[in-house]
């Protein structure tokens, strides 16, 4: 199980690396335009505070359990991207996106699973 929930970290790792480095990086109208209408309904300073807590999340989920300094923030970071993907889910609804809501679902179980793991039985010590 310990593999498992480091390719689990791994890959939720590099999907919110690339998603909150495109929200740092990109206008929030090149956003809107690409696909993510619901950034035209928030500021550019939300926009690319939502990134950055996604890349902080993603480097959450690996530096501190791969070096051992300080691993409880590895479940610290994986709670963090869930309840990140619960607020996702929650502007999908209001806006009636029901075709954008399975990546938010999947990272959120994927979170929680992180998070679970991490927390309890197979925690980095």
């Amino acid at each position: 199980m310990n593999v498992a929930l480091w390719i689990i970290a791994g890959l939720l790792a590099l999907a919110f690396l690339a998603a909150g480095a495109m929200k740092l990086l990109q206008p929030k109208e090149k956003l809107a335009a690409a696909g993510m209408a619901w950034a035209g309904d928030y500021s550019s300073g939300s926009v690319k505070g939502i990134g950055a807590i996604e890349v902080l999340g993603a480097l959450g989920l690996i530096l501190p359990a791969l070096l051992v300094i300080a691993p409880i923030l590895t479940p610290i970071a994986a709670l963090g991207l869930a309840i990140v993907m619960v607020g996702a889910i929650a502007v999908h609804i209001r806006r009636k996106e029901n075709q954008a809501l399975a990546a938010p679902v999947i990272l959120l179980i994927l979170s929680a699973i992180v998070a679970w793991g991490r927390f309890g039985p197979y925690a980095i010590s």
